[in-house]
């Protein structure tokens, strides 16, 4: 089984990074870890360095845990939604289930805003596990 674990370092990446990790060991799966980036920042590598080094950190939590785990980033363009170039990754990447952080958000803010989380429980074309930081 291949997981999307989607990281973005926010309050939720543990929770996301454990369900991952409990998954791929109940499944004898692999995991993919992703973050997304815009697609300007590759022209400048030092505003990837500290994506690549939180992917790295990560990383090591699943291979500390006996995982495999590969690292992507999956860039976007200025005007598309993170959900869009993650659920693209996804596809191109055939996993079998994403792993995504969510949280509560006002109707106020996920019309001004959007929200990726939601774009991908609903664009993907997989399982998608949505989980909340603990409390």
């Amino acid at each position: 089984m291949r997981i999307m674990a989607c990281y973005d370092d926010s309050e939720e990446t543990p929770e996301v990074l454990r369900v991952a990790l409990d998954h791929a060991k109940a499944f004898d799966g692999e995991v993919l870890l992703v973050t997304s980036v815009v697609s300007a920042d590759k022209f400048y590598p030092d505003l990837l360095v500290p994506h690549e080094q939180a992917l790295k950190k990560a990383e090591q939590y699943f291979s500390g845990n006996a995982i495999a785990c590969e690292t992507k980033i999956a860039f976007r363009g200025l005007e598309e939604n993170a959900g869009e170039a993650l659920v693209m990754l996804a596809a191109k990447e055939k996993v079998d289930e994403i792993v995504i952080g969510i949280k509560r958000r006002s109707k106020l803010s996920k019309l001004i805003m959007g929200s990726v989380a939601q774009f991908v429980i609903l664009q993907a074309d997989c399982p998608v596990v949505g989980v909340k930081k603990k409390s």
